[in-house]
């Protein structure tokens, strides 16, 4: 009996010990936060740190529990690559972006070598998209403009084959497998870049038509009126929104599609004047939302909801990548206000804190608010 109970108490301190590390090391990394005033020495912190966590990306939880975290972890209930997957995208998106706007050809090099090192030598992916989630880091990879990446084409069209496998009557593409019925804000934002690029290298019609149709139908199905602020969702049989309107990560992933498709389209396509509407629509609706010190809260709709910076680093990259006829001195005030409120919430070795975790389901959204990497890759993009 009482080998059993020391056992036990082994393992109920290991628990323990795995919950104390986490909290210790979030509370130490928070001690000094938002000590980089200094604009350019902060911009090049943030890239450093975004460099190392391209091939040690930090874990985004699945869970928000913030104890028995080693019961998570050995159940899988910890993290996702799924999850994943979107953090390593976004920090390659945004560091190509600072490697182009600088010149920086050892950074280039050293993005070259990352990319090489996800293909095999027929140029397929090592590990084959899973779900929608991935095809973000196809758009991560396909738009590497110091790169010959027509290599990678026979990588691309499996990406294609997932998005066709997911594709259903309406002509659109859901989320996920198990969630046919319900058209998700998020594929805006992980689909639709990829699909407008590669149309554009591969001159593929049919690619961009399916990238257009997607965000088309949720412009017309998923979102408040005036067009502004979208839904989590929508039903696709009955055409009701379900979920939250004012989701912060919701309005980034829209955001994030509606800008690239915007740039994607040639000059004088047929609607590009409605994609500006719309980038109108929702710049209108969602500056009156930023908060004082220049964040945006994961409920938009909430003063008193936490801040969120993943949708404040999103809202200051759209801000600043608008066309010039929306262009004004109230987005570029926010926009600067944007990056104040990132300084601020930067710890001391250039990670940018309270990002809110990754949402469960429809109407079910994370309460934890720590570092996310998605959000350093789109505070990398944005020309402030």
């Amino acid at each position: 009996m009482m080998l059993l109970f020391y056992i036990l108490l082994a393992i109920a301190m290991v628990f323990l010990a795995v919950d104390a590390f986490h909290h210790g090391y979030v509370w130490q990394s928070r001690i000094k936060i938002g000590r980089l005033h200094d604009a350019q020495q902060w911009q090049e912190a943030v890239k450093k740190r975004a460099l190392r966590w391209l091939y040690h990306t930090p874990t985004a939880k699945l869970t928000d529990q913030s104890r028995l975290i080693l019961w998570d972890m050995l159940r899988g209930n910890y993290s996702r690559s799924t999850i994943q997957v979107w953090q390593k995208a976004s920090l390659l998106i945004g560091l190509t972006d600072v490697a182009e706007r600088t010149h920086d050809k050892a950074l280039q090099a050293e993005l070259t070598r990352f990319v090489d090192g996800l293909f095999t030598p027929q140029g397929t992916w090592k590990n084959p998209p899973q779900e929608s989630d991935w095809i973000m880091l196809s758009h991560a990879v396909i738009r590497i403009p110091w790169m010959d990446v027509t290599r990678y084409q026979p990588a691309f069209q499996e990406s294609l084959a997932l998005l066709h496998s997911l594709q259903e009557d309406d002509g659109t593409i859901a989320y996920k497998a198990h969630m046919r019925g319900y058209r998700f804000v998020d594929t805006i934002g992980f689909i639709c870049p990829f699909l407008a690029l590669y149309a554009q290298k591969f001159n593929d019609e049919k690619a961009l038509t399916l990238a257009l149709d997607q965000w088309g139908l949720f412009y017309q199905y998923g979102m408040m009126p005036g067009g502004g602020i979208p839904c989590h969702t929508y039903h696709v049989a009955s055409k009701i929104p379900v979920g939250l309107f004012g989701w912060g990560r919701g309005l980034g992933w829209y955001s994030y599609g509606l800008v690239e498709l915007y740039h994607a389209l040639p000059e004088g396509h047929a609607r590009k004047q409605e994609l500006e509407k719309a980038l109108r629509a929702l710049v209108e609706a969602a500056l009156p939302f930023q908060q004082a010190d220049g964040s945006w809260n994961w409920l938009l709709f909430d003063a008193k909801a936490r801040k969120d910076s993943s949708i404040t680093a999103v809202m200051g990259w759209t801000l600043t990548h608008l066309p010039s006829s929306l262009q004004t001195e109230a987005t570029a005030k926010a926009a600067a206000l944007s990056r104040r409120y990132l300084q601020k919430v930067t710890r001391r070795d250039g990670a940018i804190d309270f990002s809110q975790g990754d949402t469960k389901g429809i109407g079910v959204y994370a309460q934890t608010f720590e570092v996310l990497p998605f959000t350093q890759g789109f505070v990398l993009r944005t020309k402030f």
